[in-house]
């Protein structure tokens, strides 16, 4: 199966996790373990499988020190 690795939801950019579910039950408990540890996440349907894609939006930025 080809799976793209991004996709655009709701004019956000998603990355898909690398895994293929087979049961949509699966793939459920995969994107609420991604929300747990503070990840958007959303399920597609694609050729049989079910698929996890992912985001994080960076809220704060360090520093960069240049030596």
């Amino acid at each position: 199966m080809n799976v793209p690795n991004a996709r655009l939801v709701d004019g956000k950019k998603f990355f898909w996790d690398g895994r293929e579910y087979s049961a949509r039950d699966d793939a459920a408990t995969a994107q609420a373990g991604y929300e747990r540890d503070g990840f958007e996440a959303c399920t597609s349907e694609g050729e049989g499988t079910f698929l996890v894609y992912t985001r994080r939006v960076v809220r704060q930025v360090g520093e960069a020190k240049a030596n």
